[in-house]
Order: structure tokens, then sequence, then C-alpha cells
């Protein structure tokens, strides 16, 4: 097959940024406070002063491996922070203090699970090529033109200069925007159930900046790289890794040249645009830091924090899959917040049937909680008290449009449902005799429909439960009242 002949692929890698959840910055006792008043946070060891001396924070060495730990990475016992030249105005020094040949942990890899509109859902291994410690750059504000004086300008928050990050760098694995949107996610899942960083990306706690190369079939060699940098959303880099794929694949096609070069991805346009020509690891001209010394972790300390980490997301996953028999789907949607997943784990617990819980705690749950702002720790509707409600729905005590109506008070309030649903006297009415009563009485009303159901209408029996239902304020037992309905209707 002649190489015009061979579909195009992507080679796609990822460099994420995690702002690592320390209360001080990586290398100072300065505030990592986000929101603050703009240039607050600052002291003389993150502008690099004369006779200033950098003290790596112990906390965030302990984040970085357990990090590295929980992405499969090969944890490091020596390694040694470096200087990379950097001339930019949000970093006052003129220099970053990363890590360059020997980083903290290497050669990892984490699984992620990719549905795709159209396609069957398919587990993929994604590889991971290091994760190392460095420090955040400042933030610059871009302000448009002045009307009045006729010129430009930027200005720069030095807040964050100085902010604990772990840079996890994959292998040019990915191939779809889908994939590398997929991969992103997980990351940020298993930060957050690790508890080193809140993830938001809204904040720029977890920022991504995506290698795009395209070659023509899985045998050819790479293309020229480009970089999209600080992609903040998981829609943002699906659409732009689209957009950049099409873009090369179309150059190429035309007989153009694609230059290695940093580009940007516009939301307002859904397109990326060039930035500046990228750098290679020679323009950053790395040397070892001579402020910092070589970083040592023992072995025994090494397992003392392997020993602190939790379940992770994937576990929990094959889990609930396995163990307690929900979909995929469902699996996925409870673990992908730590505090729903431990909450839902609590009300299995109590006694309740795993996929009603799901249904619940997914559904109508989440939804007040994503209205009110809230999360399930704060929640005053304690897991013991949902799986009160929802042995009352399986025992038949109280239907779940009765459960429904008590909801928002729970929600709000908290409380035991069975008092709640004693004291208004919403009890289900499962007393055949009495229903039996309630039937005839409702047939009586409706000759017309009763003579139509005889005569082939089957239908019609949704009808009658529906006006039982209304008769008793929702309070009839479905299951029961369909089966008296139905014996009274053959009759």
């Amino acid at each position: 097959m002649s190489s015009s002949k061979v579909p195009w692929e992507a080679v796609i890698g990822l460099e994420t940024h995690v702002q690592l959840g320390t209360n001080s910055k990586i290398f100072t006792s300065a505030s990592t406070n986000f929101g603050d008043e703009p240039n607050t946070h600052i002291d003389p060891v993150v502008c690099g002063l004369p006779g200033t001396l950098p003290v790596l924070n112990k906390k965030v060495l302990e984040y970085a491996v357990k990090a590295a730990m929980a992405l499969n990475l090969n944890v490091s016992t020596h390694s040694k922070f470096d200087r990379k030249q950097y001339f930019y105005p949000d970093l006052p020094k003129n220099y970053q203090i990363s890590q360059f040949d020997e980083p903290i942990a290497e050669d990892g890899w984490i699984e992620v699970e990719v549905a795709e509109k159209g396609k069957e859902t398919y587990i993929k291994k994604i590889g991971i090529e290091r994760l190392h410690m460095e420090e955040d750059a400042g933030k610059l504000v871009h302000a448009g033109s002045d009307r009045l004086a006729g010129s430009k300008y930027s200005l720069v928050d030095y807040n964050r200069a100085g902010v604990a990050l772990a840079e996890i760098v994959s292998k040019p694995d990915l191939r779809t925007g889908r994939e590398a949107a997929e991969y992103a996610s997980e990351i940020r899942r298993i930060m957050r159930y690790l508890g080193v960083s809140d993830g938001n990306m809204q904040e720029g706690s977890l920022r991504c900046d995506v290698n795009i190369s395209v070659r023509r079939g899985p045998n050819a060699s790479f293309g020229t790289k480009v970089e999209i940098k600080n992609m903040n959303s998981f829609s943002a880099i699906q659409k732009a890794c689209e957009y950049e794929i099409q873009r090369q694949i179309k150059a190429y096609e035309a007989g153009e040249k694609v230059d290695q070069e940093t580009r940007l991805w516009d939301e307002s346009k859904q397109l990326t645009k060039t930035m500046r020509s990228k750098e290679g690891s020679s323009d950053y001209r790395y040397f070892p830091d001579p402020d910092l010394g070589p970083i040592e972790v023992s072995s025994l300390l090494l397992e003392r924090w392997r020993a602190e980490l939790p379940e992770l997301p994937s576990a929990k996953r094959h889990r609930y899959a396995e163990n307690l028999g929900l979909s995929i789907y469902d699996a996925r949607v409870l673990t992908d917040d730590s505090p729903m997943a431990s909450y839902f784990e609590a009300v299995v617990l109590e006694g309740a049937d795993p996929k009603l819980a799901s249904n619940w705690i997914t559904g109508d749950i989440a939804a007040y909680i994503n209205s009110k702002k809230q999360n399930f720790i704060e929640l005053p509707f304690k897991p013991k008290q949902l799986a009160e409600m929802l042995l009352m729905i399986d025992q038949g005590v109280i239907s779940g449009k009765i459960a429904k109506e008590i909801l928002p008070d729970l929600l709000c309030k908290g409380g035991s449902p069975k008092e709640i649903v004693e004291k208004k006297g919403l009890g289900m009415i499962s007393d055949p005799i009495t229903l039996t009563s309630l039937i005839l009485e409702l047939l009586a009303s409706h000759p017309t429909e009763v003579e139509a159901f005889r005569a082939g209408k089957k239908k019609l029996q949704g009808f009658f439960i529906g006006q039982l239902m209304k008769k008793t304020g929702g309070k009839a037992d479905p299951k029961l009242a369909n089966k008296i309905l139905i014996e009274e209707l053959n009759k």
C-alpha cells in the first residue's frame, strides 16, 4: 500500500502540572492561599534576592512520592534539583527550580476507561515517563488596548510563584482527543483521592500542556511535535487535540511544513493559534541548583508512605462492578468523587441495596449537592438515615413517590425517615382488605374503562393504578395493588 493511502495516526502526550496542596510554598514559608490580594504572598526567597537560601518543604516531598506511587512509578531514593533558565516576567528571579536528569520518580502507568460516542467503552494502559517536583510561576494578566493612552500592558501576580508543582509527563501513548481528556481526568481523580491536590482546574490547581504530532500509520516515525499550553478543562483538551490533529493533517496533505512551536487554544474561536517557537532542553541551560542538596529518601520512609495510600479510583470501580453488581457506568460516576464514594459505601454498610443506593446518590442527592454547592461530607442527611429510607422502600413501608416527598426536608435538616413518615402518616397502604375496598370503589366509578379492559384494552391497567395512587396520595402498595386489581378485573 502506498504511503498516501495509509491512514493518519495522531501521537499525543500530556504534561500535567498538579499544584500540591501544601499550606506553604515549595522552598519558603510564604502562604499558598488562593484568591488573596495580588502580590501579598511573596518574600525574598520567592524573588531570589541575594543572600536567600531555599529549603525544601518536607510535605511537598511526601505528596510527590505518594502521587508517584499511585501512578505506579518507580520512586528514586536519590534525586536532585536543577535550575532551568526562564526569561519570562512571571518568575521574578529569571530561573525556575525544577528536576532535570534525576527526577523523584520514573517509568509508571495508569489505566483509563475510554467511552466515545457510538463506540464500545475500552480500557487503555497509558505509560508515564516521569514525575518531578518544581516551583510554579506567577500569573500574567494581559490587558487590552488602553484607548486613552493608546498602549497595551500586562499585570503580574506573584502569589502563585513558588507554589509546589508535581509535573507528570506521559509517554506518547495517546491517540485521540478523547483518550487525552480521559487520561487527564483520571490523573485529577487520583490526586484528589490521595488528598495531595484539590485538582481545581478553574483556579489553576491542575493544568495540562498537550504535545501532538501526526504520522502515516503506527509504524511510521514521529512527525513534528506541536505543544498546546495551559489547557484548563477536559473538554478543551479534547477539542484542542481534535482541531490540531486535523490542522496538521491538512498541512501535510497540502505539502506544507508543520513547525515545532507552542500554540494556545482559543476557546471562543475553537482553534489553536501560534504563541511562540518551542524551546528545546538546551535552551533552558539546566545545571544542578547550588543552593539545594540532593534528596535522599530512605526505604523505611517510602514503605510508610506507601502504607498510607488509600484505595484508588480504578480499584474501587472494579470492586463496585465485581462485588456489588453495579454497572460500569454507575461505578464510574460513584468513584469520580472520593466523598461520594465514601458516602455510598457507608450506606451499603448499613444494609441498603447497592443498586438502589447508587440510584438515589447519583440522582436526587447529587443534584441537590450540586445545586447547593456542597459536598457529601457536609450533607446533613447521613448515610445511616438514607439506608433507613431505602430499607423502608425495599420492605414496602413507603413508596418511591413518598420517599421523594420527604427527601427535600431530609437533605436540608437530616433526621430519621421512619419518624417523619410516622409523624405525617405517610406509611404505605399494604392491607389487602383496605386495598380491595378502594379498588372496588374505583372500578364501580369507571364502568366504561372496566368494559374496555375486559374487551382487550389491557393498557388500561396503568390508568386504574394511576387513579388509585391519586386517590390514596401515592400510599397504595403498588405491587399488591396491581395483584388485587388484576384479580378484580378478571372476575
